[in-house]
């Protein structure tokens, strides 16, 4: 039998059950009420607090804080729960909150879920398995999640909101009613370019001859009817003997994605 390693500058409530191989790492804490099941790490700083019961390999890592107390008004301390599976990875300053008592007392995950920072879980939220949560993903409480579902980077889910098996949702969509299992869902975005950062570059010394030749450079760019081709020929003929501007073209020559315009 592997006993749990547990270093000597961590904290386990007594009470707390450790299975086999389990290791905590310095400074973290395993609360009151905890179950963690074999193979468990618990790397620098992580929190996990009760009462929660986790399956095998599951992996916590520095500064995330897994079973805390619901983010609900209403909660006065009531015996409720995280119950999660196996293979679960919570990654930096993750946060999943227990259930409350109206919402049936219990927060659930199933196994192979994969929480990236800052993501969040709220309280009576049901997670299914082999999920992805991208830096930042946000479930409001009551959330249901359906397996193979991927929620992107600073993603709200509003409360009560399901989201069905293989579902991806694209980065910074705002997510208030269901989504239908196999599709893929994003928010329209257009990101556009308003010319120079006039006020940052005259913070930054640029005189005013080298922010008229970038205005002019970016008039060309934006506001002509040239194509970005056209703009750039039309720049190397009349402003090629501003070094700033000359910096602009062979940046936007480099430019294998395109350029925000």
């Amino acid at each position: 039998m592997t006993k749990p390693e547990i270093h000597t500058q961590a904290t386990v409530a007594p009470g707390a059950k450790l299975g086999k191989g389990v290791r905590v790492g310095a400074f973290a804490v395993v609360g009151a009420g905890v179950e963690l099941g074999e193979e468990c790490e618990l790397h620098a700083h992580a929190v996990v607090q009760g009462p929660s019961r986790f399956g095998r390999n599951n992996v916590f890592h520095p500064f995330c804080v897994i079973g805390g107390d619901p983010q609900d008004y209403t909660f006065r301390g009531e015996q409720v729960e995280l119950v999660a599976g196996d293979g679960n990875i919570f990654r930096e300053y993750v946060t999943v909150s227990r259930g409350t008592q109206k919402g049936g007392g219990r927060t659930c995950l199933g196994n192979d879920n994969f929480f990236l920072a800052y993501s969040h879980v709220g309280h009576d939220c049901q997670i299914a398995s082999h999920t992805l949560f991208v830096n930042g993903a946000t479930l409001a409480g009551h959330v249901t999640v359906e397996d193979f579902v991927t929620i992107g980077a600073f993603c709200p889910v509003h409360q009560f909101c399901r989201i069905g098996r293989y579902a991806y949702i694209g980065a910074s969509t705002v997510i208030t009613q269901d989504v239908p299992p196999f599709s893929k869902v994003v928010t329209e975005r257009q990101t556009k370019s308003f010319g120079i950062n006039t006020i940052g570059l005259e913070r930054k010394g640029f005189s005013p001859e080298r922010l008229q030749a970038l205005k002019r450079a970016y008039r060309l760019l934006l506001r002509s009817k040239l194509n970005t081709s056209q703009a750039l020929a039309e720049m190397k003929k009349t402003l090629s003997d501003s070094a700033d501007v000359r910096e602009l073209i062979q940046f936007i020559e480099g430019a294998e994605r395109g350029i925000v315009k």
